[in-house]
């Protein structure tokens, strides 16, 4: 019986190391790690690979549920999938292991409570956007108008002969919004 671990990060800038020594510490031979996948995607390449490489007797190892799937319908199919192949499954945050009727009880409810803890943040995530649109806010950054400080700069720097690059270190800005302020001060 191997075990394998599978560890998961939603962005590149995040790191899995982490995840990457629990799964190490729990004795798993090899540690499979997706780079900026979100756990809502059914199609995640290390975890394919894990899966084609696992092998009657041995145990998927992740270091929380969440890490798995972000869905309890898929996290269930998923492990379901495994107990099917003779493929044992096991979280260490939660505890969590297939190798008995106990354990597969506790995943069902624990994938069940993961799943309301997102829901619930995703709805307060869009009433909270709603309360601030009610209120008059919109997301997203500040739109610039002609009459903005350094637009007119910029405007000023250009007719004194300046070159965007040149208004661009003076203003702290890019060449290429130089270009879009002093295309506003054309129109």
């Amino acid at each position: 019986m191997a075990s394998l671990g599978y560890a998961r990060v939603s962005t590149i800038e995040q790191n899995a190391d982490l995840q990457t020594a629990a799964l190490e510490g729990a004795g798993c031979l090899r540690v499979y790690t997706d780079h900026g996948v979100s756990g809502t995607q059914a199609r995640r390449p290390q975890l394919d690979k894990l899966l084609e490489n696992a092998r009657e007797g041995d145990e998927l190892v992740v270091w929380k549920l969440d890490r798995l799937g972000r869905n309890t319908r898929h996290l269930l199919d998923l492990v379901g999938g495994l107990e099917s192949r003779g493929i044992h499954f096991r979280s260490l945050t939660e505890g969590v292991t297939t190798t008995g009727p106990m354990g597969k009880a506790m995943l069902t409810i624990m994938s069940a409570f993961a799943q309301l803890e997102r829901d619930q943040l995703a709805e307060r995530t869009r009433a909270g956007l709603a309360a601030a649109a009610a209120r008059g806010r919109k997301g997203g950054r500040p739109g610039v108008t002609p009459e903005s400080e350094k637009v007119r700069q910029a405007g000023q720097y250009r007719a004194a002969g300046l070159t965007p690059p040149e208004i661009g270190k003076l203003l702290g800005i890019s060449r290429a919004t130089v270009y879009r302020y002093l295309g506003l001060l054309a129109e």
